[in-house]
C-alpha cells in the first residue's frame, strides 16, 4: 500500500496487469495516461510504464505538462471491470517527491526505473496477469491542499496485462473453415451432389455473414470493452482490414502521388501517446474527427499536428485519441488514411486469385481426363460450362465482399483521402450496387416467368444450368418461393454499412439503428424462413438472434443507461463468451457437415429433397439416369417439340424460357408459325400459359420407379403431357417420335442434344 500511496504513476503500471498476449514472463503496462476532467491542469503527451513482477521493477518513461502550483494531494482509486478495490490519499511532501512537493508549473520529462514495494506486489490478485483483455484503470484526482480542496486535476491510465483474445490464429481457423468449406461446396458440386453442395455453400456464406456482422460491432464509434475490441478485432480479415508491411508503403506512396496527405501516426509513438477510446468523447471532438481535412486544417489552435490528417482526435494534452473505424486500423497497424486501399485491394486480389483458381482447376481436369487420371465424365458439367461457373462465382465473390465495400467506400467519402480514391470509391460501391441489383431483377423476372408459365418458380429457375450457374448464387440457399428475399438482403447491407460509415461520431444513433435493424431482420426471418430447409432456416435464425443481442449489449456500452461501470464491464465478458461459444459451435457444425459430404458415397441422401421440387428440375448425375426415355419424357413436359429444340437459348439476353419455345409463341401469337399451331391440337392458346406439371409433385418419382409401374400422376393414366392421355410415351407427337426414336434397333435414341443439356456449354 505503501507504493500505491508513494506512487500514484507506478500504481498505473502496477494494476496494468489486467490482460495481454502469452508472453515469456508476466507483465502489468499502460501507454497512455488520459484526462478525466475538464480543463485538467497535469497532462501527458506521453506516458509509457511496464512493471515486471519478476524484478519488481517498473520503468516509467513520461512526458507531462503541470500548470499547477501550490501544495497538492493525491487521491488514487484502482478498479477492474468498474469496481473500485483500492483508493489511497497520498500527500506527496511526506514522501519526498521533487517538483510535486510543492507542485510547479512547467514541462516534466522523467525516464526512470522504479522499484516496486514487495508488499504493494502482493496485493495484485494473480489473475490480473492472466485474463486476457481484463478491463482495469488507475485513476489519480489531484486536489490542492488549501481549504476548498477543488480538484485541480484527474488522470487515469488503462492496465493490460498482454493476454488478449485478439490471436492471429483465431484469424487464421475462422478464414480457413469458411474458405474451405465454400471451396469445398463448389467441389461437391461439380461431382453432381447440388443437394449436399447447396446446403454447405449457404451454411458457408451465412456464418460468412456472421463474422462480417462480429467486425461491424468493432467498426461502429461505440465505446467499447477492451476484450470486445480484441474479439471483433479477430474477424476484422473478414472486410478485408489485414496488414502487409510493403502493400502499406505502396499505398502511403499512392495516396502521395494522387494528391492527398497520409497520416504518420505510427511514425510519432515514441514522442505521443495514442488512446483507443474506451469511454465518451465529447460531441464536439468526435465531429472534429470526422470532417474532411480542408475544414479540420484551419482550427491549427486545437489541431496542432498534421499527424492528426482528420482520423485521429488530438487531446488538449497532445496525446490522439482513436476510435470505430480509426480504433480498428490502429490495433492492426495500419494507418488510417490506408485503411481504405487496404480494403479494396485484398477484395481486388480475392477476385484475381478465385479467377487463377477456377482457370486452373478447369486445365487440370482437362489434363486429367486426357491423361486417365480421372473419368471422362468427372466435372463434365464443369468443363463444358465452366466460363458460366466462373460467372457465377465471381458473382458470389463480389456478394460476400459487398459488406465491406460499402463500408469502406463509404467511410471514404467522408474522409477524402485523395481525388484517386475517391474515385475508386464511387466505382467500387456504385459499380457493386449495379451489378447485385441487376442479378437480383434477372433473378425476379427469371422466377416470374417461371411462375406464368408452370405455376412454379423453381422450374426455370433450377432447371435451366445456364441461369442455375450464374444467377444461382442469390436464390439457391433459399427455398423456391422466396427467391425474391436477396433484395431485402442487399438493402440490410446498404443501410448498416450507412449506419456504420456515416455516424462514427454518434455512437448511441448506431446502436439504436443496430438494434431496429437486426430486430427488422430477425422477425422477416422468422416469420418468412426463407432458407430452403428447416434446418438452413434454424442455422439463419440463431445468427440473426445473436446479432440482435450483440446490438443490444451495443446500446449497453454506450451508456445511454448511465448504469455503474461494473455492468458494461460484465456486459462485455458476457458478449465475448457467448459470441465465442456460438462462433466454435457453428465452426463445429459446418465442418462436421462438410466432411460428412466428401465421406458419404451419397452425399445427397444425407438432406431431404426440398419441397418446392428443385431436385425434379435439376440435372444431377445422382438423381436422373440420362436416358432418351427420360429426356423424352422431360422434353414432353416442358412443351417442346419437334423442330422447336433451340441452340445458345439465354434466358440472359432476354430470349424466353432457356426450357421451352412456348414463351416466344404466347408473347408473340401473331407470329406463331401455322403449322406449329396445326400440330398440337389440344393446346389451349386461348388461355394463360399453363405448366404441364403438377408443381407439387416432383418430375420424377423419388425412388426411381418407372412411370408406368407407380402411382405417380406421370404414369400411364396420368401423363404429365397436355397433347393427350397415354404413357410417357405414347403422347409424344409424331414428330417429336421421328426425331427421338429413330434408332435402328426399335430403341430410343436421341438425335439432338437433351433438354437438359441446354445451356452452360452443354450443347458443344
Amino acid at each position: 500500500m505503501r507504493f500505491l500511496a508513494a506512487r500514484p504513476l507506478a500504481a498505473v503500471a502496477s494494476l496494468a496487469a489486467l490482460l495481454s498476449p502469452v508472453l515469456a514472463e508476466p507483465i502489468l503496462k499502460s501507454n497512455s495516461l488520459n484526462t478525466c476532467q475538464e480543463n485538467s491542469g497535469f497532462t501527458a503527451s506521453l506516458f509509457n510504464v511496464i512493471y515486471t513482477p519478476n524484478n519488481n521493477t517498473a520503468n516509467v518513461d513520461i512526458v507531462a505538462v503541470s500548470s499547477i502550483q501550490g501544495s497538492v494531494f493525491f487521491d488514487v482509486a484502482i478498479s477492474a471491470y468498474g469496481f473500485e478495490f483500492i483508493r489511497q490519499q497520498v500527500d506527496p511532501c511526506k514522501i519526498g517527491l521533487a517538483g510535486l512537493c510543492p507542485m510547479t508549473a512547467g514541462k516534466i520529462p522523467l525516464n526512470f526505473n522504479l522499484p516496486v514495494d514487495k508488499d504493494a506486489a502482493k496485493q495484485i490478485p494473480g489473475i490480473a496477469y492472466t485474463f486476457p483483455d481484463l478491463d482495469a484503470k488507475v485513476r489519480v484526482f489531484i486536489n490542492m491542499t488549501d481549504g476548498t480542496r477543488q480538484s485541480v486535476a484527474c488522470v487515469e491510465a488503462d492496465i493490460s496485462n498482454g493476454k488478449t483474445v485478439d490471436l492471429v490464429g483465431v484469424k487464421w481457423a475462422t478464414a480457413l473453415i469458411a474458405g474451405l468449406a465454400l471451396a469445398s461446396s463448389a467441389v461437391v458440386s461439380g461431382l453432381g451432389h447440388a443437394n449436399a453442395a447447396s446446403h454447405v455453400a449457404a451454411n458457408a456464406l451465412s456464418l460468412f455473414g456472421y463474422f462480417q456482422a462480429q467486425a461491424m460491432l468493432g467498426l461502429t464509434g461505440v465505446p467499447l470493452p477492451p476484450i470486445v475490441m480484441s474479439w471483433t478485432q479477430d474477424f476484422q480479415w473478414s472486410m478485408g482490414v489485414i496488414r502487409v508491411g510493403f502493400m502499406q508503403d505502396i499505398f502511403t506512396w499512392y495516396q502521395r502521388a494522387t494528391g492527398g496527405t497520409p497520416s504518420t501516426i505510427f511514425d510519432s509513438l515514441t514522442t505521443v501517446s495514442v488512446q483507443v477510446e474506451k469511454r465518451a468523447l465529447t460531441m464536439a471532438k468526435r465531429s472534429l474527427a470526422m470532417m474532411p481535412r480542408s475544414i479540420v486544417d484551419p482550427v491549427s489552435a486545437m489541431v496542432k499536428r498534421e499527424v492528426l490528417k482528420r482520423a485521429n482526435i488530438e487531446t488538449s494534452s497532445g496525446s490522439f485519441v482513436v476510435y470505430g473505424i480509426q480504433r480498428v486500423a490502429f490495433r492492426a497497424f495500419i494507418e488510417t488514411t490506408n485503411l481504405f486501399m487496404t480494403g479494396l485491394v485484398f477484395f481486388c486480389i480475392l477476385v484475381v486469385f478465385t479467377t487463377l483458381c477456377v482457370a486452373a482447376f478447369k486445365g487440370f481436369c482437362e489434363l486429367a481426363v486426357k491423361k486417365g487420371w480421372i473419368k471422362g465424365d468427372t466435372f463434365l458439367e464443369f468443363r463444358n460450362g465452366w466460363f458460366t461457373v466462373l460467372k457465377g462465382i465471381l458473382f458470389r465473390v463480389t456478394l460476400i465482399g459487398f459488406p465491406q465495400i460499402t463500408i469502406l467506400c463509404l467511410w471514404e467519402f467522408t474522409q477524402n483521402d485523395s481525388a484517386a480514391e475517391i474515385v475508386l470509391a464511387v466505382f467500387f460501391f456504385f459499380g457493386m450496387c449495379l451489378t447485385l441489383g441487376w442479378a437480383s431483377f434477372k433473378v425476379i423476372r427469371i422466377a416470374r416467368r417461371s411462375v406464368i408459365m408452370h405455376r412454379n418458380p423453381a422450374y426455370i429457375l433450377f432447371s435451366d444450368p445456364q441461369a442455375l450457374n450464374k444467377w444461382g448464387f442469390l436464390y439457391v440457399q433459399f427455398r423456391a418461393s422466396a427467391y425474391y428475399f436477396i433484395v431485402p438482403l442487399l438493402a440490410y447491407t446498404i443501410v448498416k454499412g450507412m449506419l456504420v460509415a456515416f455516424a462514427q461520431s454518434k455512437g448511441t444513433v448506431q446502436a439504436v439503428g443496430f438494434i431496429l435493424i437486426e430486430a427488422g431482420a430477425l422477425i422477416g426471418a422468422s416469420v418468412l424462413r426463407p432458407w430452403m430447409d428447416k434446418s438452413t432456416n434454424s442455422f439463419n435464425i440463431a445468427i440473426c438472434v445473436m446479432n440482435f443481442l450483440n446490438s443490444i449489449f451495443l446500446l449497453v456500452f454506450t451508456e445511454v443507461f448511465n448504469q455503474p461501470p461494473l455492468v458494461t464491464g460484465i456486459v462485455g465478458v458476457v458478449l465475448w463468451i457467448a459470441n465465442a461459444t456460438f462462433s466454435l459451435v457453428l465452426l463445429i457444425m459446418l465442418i462436421v457437415t462438410t466432411v460428412i459430404v466428401f465421406v458419404r458415397e451419397n452425399p445427397d441422401g444425407r438432406y431431404q429433397f426440398m419441397m418446392d421440387d428443385r431436385t425434379s428440375f435439376m440435372k444431377s448425375q445422382t438423381h436422373l439416369t440420362t436416358t432418351t426415355e427420360l429426356d423424352a419424357l422431360a422434353a414432353t413436359a416442358r412443351g417442346d417439340k419437334a423442330g422447336y429444340s433451340k441452340h445458345n437459348l439465354d434466358l440472359d439476353d432476354d430470349a424466353e424460357s432457356i426450357s421451352s419455345e412456348s414463351l416466344r409463341r404466347h408473347a408473340d401469337r401473331s407470329g406463331m408459325p401455322v403449322s406449329a399451331a396445326n400440330s398440337v391440337r389440344n393446346v389451349p392458346y386461348g388461355n394463360p400459359p399453363r405448366s404441364p406439371i403438377d408443381p407439387s409433385m416432383p418430375l420424377f418419382p423419388a425412388d426411381g420407379r418407372d412411370g408406368r409401374n407407380s402411382p405417380s400422376p406421370y404414369g400411364r393414366n396420368a401423363s404429365p403431357s397436355p397433347y393427350g392421355g397415354g404413357g410417357s410415351g405414347s403422347n409424344l407427337m409424331p414428330g417429336f417420335r421421328a426425331q427421338n426414336n429413330a434408332s435402328p434397333a426399335g430403341g430410343l435414341r436421341s438425335a439432338s442434344p437433351s433438354p437438359w443439356q441446354r445451356g452452360a456449354g452443354y450443347e458443344h
